[in-house]
């Protein structure tokens, strides 16, 4: 695969997630609220560690990376 094509899926990715953000935001809605991501609440902080969201986020872009490159 050439750079010319590589730079041209990304950016045809990038807009796509860029339209489902936009206009269609309860489909991404789950991430940062499956249970195994901790919350941890204080008065004066917040931490946020999204374990499961990233693992599976993780699991997708693999696949669809290896999908492309096959």
């Amino acid at each position: 695969m050439t750079i010319g094509k590589l730079l041209l899926t990304i950016g045809i990715i990038l807009v796509l997630i860029g339209l489902v953000v936009s206009y269609a935001p309860w489909l991404i809605n789950w991430f940062g609220k499956l249970p195994g991501d901790i919350r941890i609440e204080n008065e004066q902080r917040f931490i946020f560690i999204p374990m499961t969201s990233m693992l599976i986020a993780s699991i997708i872009l693999t696949l669809i990376i290896n999908l492309f490159f096959r």
